[in-house]
């Protein structure tokens, strides 16, 4: 649903994942203005091709001032270090912030996928972990509402000699099948607490739907919004 916009900057906010990208419009208080856009990531595309599409509908939708990116790999100074869920060659390497900038006629802030997404998820209070459950697993750590160092925690050992993305990431949940990927999931929720003794455990992506065991009180289920809206915050942290 949308409303009147609130006065201040509005925001594109694009969440670039493994399987799809979304865009939406958000006001200063982090409304939606228009209705989340989606479209299937084109996995074979060089990423300047990806950028002018993202580009091309940023034209279609409500006017805006800045344009916020969260992308499924390392990102550093709006470059991009790693790029586990996007194979192209070009996007390794890549300066996101510029080459987005370019194409969008807009300044543009990029971060780590989980990262924008637990931005929009946190309290601001004690030690917040977001993880995201999709094509593998993302990771972002806060502290009284600051972002910590972005570690790959999907590339670290989980358990039988493989990683978390090797034992909850999609692959895994559509070889393991749903009962046994939930119990991996319980055993890597329990895991995750003992490494961050964390206070509240947020926990995203599109597989998170999937998830029917009883989850304790400092844990939360959270839309996949969440990652638009952090896109408004992004703003707010210095560089």
């Amino acid at each position: 649903m949308t409303r009147s916009p609130s006065s201040g900057p509005r925001t594109l906010s694009v969440d670039i994942g493994g399987s799809g990208i979304k865009c939406c419009v958000l006001d200063a208080d982090a409304a939606m203005l228009c209705e989340r856009t989606r479209f299937d990531t084109p996995l074979e595309a060089p990423a300047l091709d990806v950028l002018a599409r993202i580009a091309a509908l940023a034209r279609e939708l409500p006017a805006h001032e800045r344009v916020s990116v969260g992308y499924p790999g390392v990102v550093r100074a709006g470059r991009v270090i790693t790029s586990p869920n996007l194979p192209h060659p070009t996007w390794r390497g890549l300066e996101l912030d510029r080459e987005l900038a370019r194409a969008c006629g807009k300044p543009v802030r990029s971060i780590n996928d989980a990262d924008l997404q637990g931005l929009g998820a946190i309290e601001g209070r004690g030690v917040e972990l977001v993880i995201t459950l999709g094509t593998g697993l993302g990771s972002a750590l806060f502290e009284d509402g600051r972002l910590g160092p972005h570690l790959e925690l999907a590339h670290h050992e989980f358990e039988r000699g493989c990683t978390y993305n090797e034992r909850v990431g999609e692959a895994a949940r559509k070889r393991a099948g749903a009962q046994k990927w939930q119990r991996r999931v319980q055993r890597a929720i329990e895991q995750l607490r003992v490494l961050t003794t964390f206070d509240r455990l947020y926990v995203g992506g599109g597989n998170a739907r999937r998830l029917e065991f009883e989850l304790g009180d400092d844990v939360r289920i959270v839309s996949n919004d969440t990652a638009l809206v952090g896109g408004v915050r992004l703003w707010a942290l210095a560089r």
